[in-house]
């Protein structure tokens, strides 16, 4: 039971530590400017571990992105302006939360409207074919030859 409890206890320890890959050169002077790199990494996706912020990323790539932050805060960008230096240079595609604009809404609207497509499709198809399952009347020969055969049968 008490080795359970360590390797629990170790376990989050290390887990409160994944997020710490900032290394201390990285880390700014400035406690606000810091703060503001911090946040704008956040939400800068890791090119090499794609479901990663590069805050929580210990790749090169997101070495180099973090460093090109703090650089760009410190050289007096606005946090808009550090965001719009990285998408111009990785494309959108770096942001952990899409913006929202045409082209994206496009991108997620496109699979639910193929599906409500697909299912309209399905539905008329489905009401054609059994319209024209309906019984048909019989025609003025098949009439007389099934009262022939059912005269004859008895």
């Amino acid at each position: 039971m008490r080795s359970i409890l360590l390797a629990v206890f170790l376990f989050a320890l290390s887990a409160g530590f994944a997020g710490a890959v900032v290394s201390p050169d990285e880390i700014l002077d400035d406690p606000a400017l810091e703060a503001r790199a911090r946040d704008l990494s956040a939400g800068l996706r890791c090119m090499v571990c794609q479901n990663q912020s590069i805050d929580d990323s210990d790749a090169e790539l997101a070495r180099d992105l973090r460093v090109l932050v703090r650089e760009r805060l410190v050289a007096g960008d606005t946090d808009a302006e550090v965001i719009e230096y990285v998408v111009s240079r990785y494309g959108e595609f770096v942001l952990l939360r899409p913006r929202l604009s045409a082209r994206n809404v496009m991108l997620w609207g496109t699979p639910l409207i193929v599906l409500v497509g697909g299912g309209l499709l399905a539905f008329t198809a489905l009401r054609r074919r059994s319209a024209t399952r309906a019984v048909a009347g019989l025609s003025p020969e098949e009439e007389a030859a099934l009262l022939k055969a059912l005269e004859k049968r008895e």
